[in-house]
């Protein structure tokens, strides 16, 4: 059952992540504190450091506000995908030697020590420059193709907010299958899962199925018990059908076309 969900719902969105037995793993970062230069910034050593990333971060959410304003969400997901094939596919090794070899045009000696450090980490050596920060602005970094970035920080950038999102599922998982072995149900699952999405950037939101959130809020709604193949919750609907489709892994569960079928029929 566990990886039906997985197949249906990760590999569209990758909120539901994969539900082989696991121990939860804490977070890395359990005490940071958001607010301050240092939690914000994750390894930002100095006032200096701090400042000069935070204007680039303030400018580049500027951008992404603009550009998410004017894309579709369509457009937002082939942007993503544009991305990620500059950034991770075949296309990013051919190129690297003309990305290692990147600088940024300044004579700030802190832009451009981030910048050696990025090549260096893409390369296998030393650490992330970017560990620790906060995914949402990782995000701005990823899709920010303004140049303010070098190629190799904006992959930098997407690595160690994959890393961040593999942590995050893994606990996911364990909490997920921990719900599901105490009551039957994954209900509070799928609340955790579509509280997270509502907070996700405008550009990740986008490379989820478009009735992602709708589909979380019917089965919280259904409250289904998958033991006894009842829906305990406000929201009936035929529960032998509905137990067939998730247990088998029935695409149809988040596929965009048959969606508001669905959810007619419910």
């Amino acid at each position: 059952m566990f990886n039906s969900l997985n197949n249906s719902a990760v590999n569209s969105g990758q909120t539901l992540a994969g539900t082989k037995k696991l121990t939860a793993t804490p977070s890395k970062n359990p005490g940071i504190n958001q607010s301050s230069p240092q939690g914000r910034y994750g390894n930002a050593r100095d006032s200096s450091t701090v400042s000069t990333l935070a204007s680039q971060l303030s400018e580049a959410s500027v951008r992404a506000q603009a550009r998410d304003a004017r894309l579709t969400r369509m457009e937002l997901d082939s942007m993503a995908k544009n991305t990620f094939n500059e950034l991770e596919s075949a296309n990013y090794t051919i190129n690297k030697s003309k990305y290692d070899s990147e600088v940024p045009d300044t004579d700030d000696a802190t832009l451009l020590a981030r910048a050696k450090s990025a090549t260096q980490y893409t390369n296998g050596f030393g650490k992330n420059p970017f560990s620790g920060m906060p995914k949402d602005q990782l995000t701005l970094i990823t899709y920010d193709d303004s140049g303010t970035f070098t190629v190799n920080e904006r992959r930098a950038a997407l690595e160690e907010s994959a890393k961040q999102e593999s942590t995050w599922r893994q606990q996911f998982s364990a909490k997920a299958i921990d719900e599901y072995n105490r009551t039957g149900k994954l209900t509070n699952s799928f609340q955790i899962a579509l509280d997270r999405y509502k907070v996700l950037p405008a550009v990740e939101q986008a490379q989820y199925p478009n009735d992602y959130a709708t589909k979380l809020k019917l089965w919280i709604d259904l409250d289904f018990n998958y033991f006894t193949h009842i829906a305990e919750g406000k929201k009936k609907m035929d529960t032998e059908r509905f137990a067939s489709k998730i247990l088998d892994g029935d695409s149809s569960l988040f596929d965009d076309t048959t969606s508001s079928k669905e959810a007619a029929s419910t």
